[in-house]
């Protein structure tokens, strides 16, 4: 045999039991079988309801203090001071009919967030409220903030307070999308912020916005919706809802969306700041989270947490240690819509005291219209350290080489 003959023998042998060897790596059985939803149990760290911190079912109730049928929504995150809690909320002018933005005018609201002040209103108890009156008015004509200011939120901090808010310059930004009469939004809209020295005011308004929509190729290009703050390692997290879409035509059509993102009509993404007052730089990694709308958030241990009444992810709890990067934790909630929960300790840094988690707060329902209603859950640090002493046990026991039975495993 010559030595070329020799050597095609042995490549045609070496490719042959190659064969085999893939044939039968492709035949054999697998060491375990696990279905996918096996494998989403292990593989992203879903606990069951009686494992899992965050499991709770949202109770509502009534409140007293706004009986006078006035509108009133987007309720701020709750603080305490001066032995009293506090929140702050969308207030439109009184007497004010809802038109649609093709026959607003000075009096005649475009939408039910058109014609809108700051209001505050003090509780004891967060039964009975009382309202106290104005808190930010709108500003005057021509600035960012002189048709509207709405949803807001607070912010405490190195002895002073920050409300934070929805601001729209103008009825010429109002944009009608043609669903119905008074469908629409102000586009663009800004974010501003109002400064005081104590919780009832009086309150300084910037001279301008903290936050602005992103250009025509991002995906915040359409609006900047219900900011929320969240403190981490000396830094500000603003979260704020958006839209995929390129700015709406003036009172034409809805526009169109935004070809890379027009996948994802509704999102959330966070703007970072050393200072309250900015300046504020939208994270590379927005949008953080895949839906919004009437969401909250709240500080929980070292990370934050999220709910969210609309997207894929919606009725479920987030959370996220970095403040960017969110996991589901659990899912099929009855949540808040609009909801703005009582921060113990007044949005203390996550770094330096551990985030407490909340118990309640004050949320808007629509129907039969707009009004105020109370939530109360169990979503505590001490309640969720406590699941974990108990999951803790559950591991050791499955870690363990012993099968002995331990009747403590019998948590209820």
């Amino acid at each position: 045999m010559t030595r070329r003959a020799f050597i095609t023998v042995v490549t045609m042998i070496f490719y042959a039991i190659l064969v085999v060897n893939l044939t039968s790596c492709q035949n054999q059985e697998p060491k375990t079988y696990e279905s996918a939803s096996y494998k989403r149990f292990r593989e992203n760290h879903i606990s069951y309801e009686k494992y899992n911190e965050f499991n709770t079912q949202f109770k509502f109730q009534k409140i007293e203090g706004f009986e006078d049928g006035a509108e009133r929504y987007y309720p701020s995150s709750i603080i305490k001071a001066d032995d009293q809690y506090y929140m702050w909320y969308s207030k439109p002018q009184s007497n004010s009919e809802v038109v649609g933005p093709i026959d607003a005018n000075d009096t005649l609201r475009a939408f039910h967030w058109d014609l809108c002040d700051i209001w505050y209103a003090t509780s004891t108890d967060g039964l009975k409220w009382e309202e106290q009156g104005l808190a930010v008015s709108r500003g005057t004509a021509g600035r960012y903030d002189h048709r509207s200011v709405f949803n807001p939120d607070i912010l405490f901090t190195d002895g002073k307070y920050y409300l934070v808010y929805q601001a729209a310059k103008s009825i010429e930004d109002a944009r009608w999308s043609k669903q119905f009469r008074t469908s629409g939004d102000f586009t663009p809209n800004v974010i501003g912020m109002s400064v005081g020295n104590s919780a009832a005011g009086p309150w300084k308004a910037l001279d301008e916005p903290i936050l602005k929509p992103g250009s025509e190729e991002s995906w915040d290009a359409e609006v900047i919706h219900e900011p929320t703050f969240f403190v981490k390692g000396g830094q500000f997290f603003l979260y704020y809802k958006s839209h995929g879409r390129l700015p709406w035509t003036p009172n034409i059509s809805p526009g169109k969306f935004n070809k890379d993102y027009a996948d994802i009509p509704l999102a959330t993404g966070v703007a970072i700041a050393n200072d309250p007052k900015g300046p504020y730089t939208k994270s590379k990694y927005n949008p953080v989270l895949m839906g919004g709308h009437g969401s909250m958030v709240w500080p929980y241990r070292n990370g934050v947490c999220a709910i969210l009444p609309e997207g894929p992810e919606r009725n479920s709890i987030l959370f996220s240690e970095d403040g960017v990067n969110f996991y589901p934790k659990i899912q099929g909630l009855n949540i808040p819509k609009g909801g703005g929960a009582y921060r113990p300790g007044n949005f203390t840094d996550v770094n330096t005291s551990p985030g407490k988690g909340i118990t309640w707060g004050i949320s808007h329902q629509l129907y039969p219209n707009y009004h105020f209603v109370r939530f109360e859950c169990d979503l505590s640090l001490e309640k969720g350290n406590r699941v974990r002493k108990e999951y803790k046990m559950i591991k050791e026991y499955m870690n363990n080489d012993s099968y002995d039975y331990n009747p403590k495993l019998n948590i209820d």
